[in-house]
């Protein structure tokens, strides 16, 4: 066996014991009450509706006789996401029903909220949205939103005192491809058809916001969901008419449809109403979270003090790859890393890491014994720790792989949309898609901690003669090489 060069162990542990501390206690900077986030930590994770408890409710279409189209639900569905979004509301499950005509949602109450009115906010949620067509794009406020992109809010002067066309205007949106003619690239955009009425007024818009360079934005109460130019050498003479329009810019398909059904959404004919509503108690709640911390912290002790006792060296190295998988799945779940969003944490969620930093327990008992189960068969520490690594590393790819399959499927079967919610129902599937998504980062840690690192470290300490002792590996006590 090659073994690792000496300083690589210890490379390998700092960065793992850095990552760690960094994934709990985030990095942050006060000026003044100001706090400014740089890293996000333990303390930034978003707690579920079953720890913290909230509101649950569910919305239908007024009785009007009119039947109700999946395009109709997916535009009232954006328009409580908006909402929620406008109210610092992220961490929320929101689904539409379309076999039984109905949107259901569930959020957590907010954090430190004493006199949250469960009947208000759901009043607010599903009140009639007001869409306007508003010359030029000045507003007075500036938040940011859960995907870190800005949004403006509260217009201000011309715009706020110059509406050209409202949702009622608009006969329906809807997300397409076309071709670029001068580049012949394909690209999203959001095809609008108008109503008569709305025609002329939209050709008199795009007229004047054409000939005075100004902006044409498109705005859900008093958020700006949209805002487009409109080219001066093409429509300045007439504007844009025929009761048609396009609006293409950088979208996606997601993109696209989501402004699509958000202007969809002014013009629905019919208005939600709230058929159920109630307050959602936390299981588990912030004390019991609290002892559930500090019996977790304890386990974790009384593991890692079983993992020396009886593996010794390799027992050590793989407390130190534990904590690196456990930092993991904290960083996975807290918004750590920029290219994840942060994940609201469950009971289910909480399981499932668990459950993987059990499997990452497993896979180093698995490789020590076998390291161990050489060694009293009398190899030396380098044949055994390299016939420990061969023999086992199967059976922990067996195992993980086969857990990784499951938390896929569940993620994909159980999440916000999938082919299950006809049977089971939309609002029982966040807590299992949440189970599966730390199952999944956790046994990934697995392989990069329990696998990857651990072995590293352990040849890496096998180099240095002072630890070159049979029973530092599990042989009899005081053996030598």
């Amino acid at each position: 066996m090659k073994r690792a060069r000496k300083p690589i162990f210890f490379i390998v542990a700092i960065l793992i014991l850095a990552f760690a501390f960094v994934s709990i206690s985030g990095v942050y900077s006060y000026k003044g009450d100001t706090k400014t986030t740089y890293v996000k930590g333990v303390g930034d994770i978003r707690w579920g509706i079953d720890i913290k408890g909230g509101v649950e409710a569910t919305f239908a279409p007024e009785s009007n006789g009119a039947k109700v189209t999946k395009n109709q639900l997916d535009a009232a569905k954006s328009v409580i996401e908006t909402r929620m979004v406008q109210n610092n509301i992220t961490d929320y499950e929101l689904y539409a029903d379309y076999g039984q005509n109905r949107i259901i949602t569930r959020f957590p109450w907010q954090s430190g909220e004493t006199d949250f009115n469960p009947e208000t906010a759901i009043k607010e949620l599903s009140a009639t949205s007001v869409l306007t067509f508003r010359e030029g794009s000045e507003y007075t406020n500036t938040t940011t939103g859960s995907d870190g992109q800005a949004i403006y809010t509260t217009p201000k002067g011309t715009t706020a005192s110059h509406i050209f066309l409202k949702g009622s205007d608009v006969k329906s949106a809807r997300a397409s491809v076309t071709q670029d003619q001068s580049t012949g690239a394909t690209q999203y955009v959001v095809e609008l058809e108008l109503t008569g009425d709305g025609a002329n007024k939209f050709a008199n818009a795009t007229k004047k916001v054409a000939n005075e360079n100004s902006t044409l934005s498109i705005w859900m109460a008093d958020t700006m969901i949209s805002s487009a130019t409109v080219d001066k050498d093409k429509f300045g003479a007439t504007g844009i008419t025929g009761g048609k329009a396009e609006i293409s810019g950088n979208f996606t398909s997601e993109t696209a449809t989501k402004l699509a059904n958000q202007i969809n959404s002014g013009a629905l004919p019919f208005k939600l109403t709230t058929t159920s509503f109630s307050s959602i108690n936390p299981t588990l709640g912030t004390s019991s979270l609290q002892a559930m911390a500090v019996a977790g912290i304890a386990g974790f002790i009384l593991v890692c003090i079983f993992m020396v006792l009886v593996f010794r060296l390799p027992g050590f190295v793989a407390v130190i790859s534990l904590c690196g998988q456990l930092a993991l799945c904290f960083a996975a779940v807290s918004g750590f890393f920029p290219f994840m969003k942060s994940f609201t944490m469950t009971l289910p969620g909480i399981a499932g890491i668990i459950l993987s930093i059990g499997m990452g327990v497993d896979a180093n008992i698995i490789t020590d014994t076998r390291i161990k189960e050489e060694i009293y068969a009398g190899k030396t520490i380098d044949a055994a720790i390299k016939a420990g690594d061969a023999n086992s590393f199967w059976a922990i790819f067996d195992g993980n792989i086969t857990t990784i399959l499951v938390a896929v499927i569940l993620m994909l079967v159980f999440g916000p949309t999938n082919i299950l919610s006809g049977i089971f129902g939309a609002s029982t599937t966040g807590s299992i898609y949440s189970f599966g998504y730390t199952l999944l980062i956790g046994n990934i840690g697995n392989f990069i901690f329990g696998i990857f690192t651990s072995r590293v470290m352990t040849r890496s300490l096998s180099a240095f003669k002072p630890l070159r002792k049979k029973w530092l590996y599990g042989g009899a006590v005081h053996e030598a090489v």
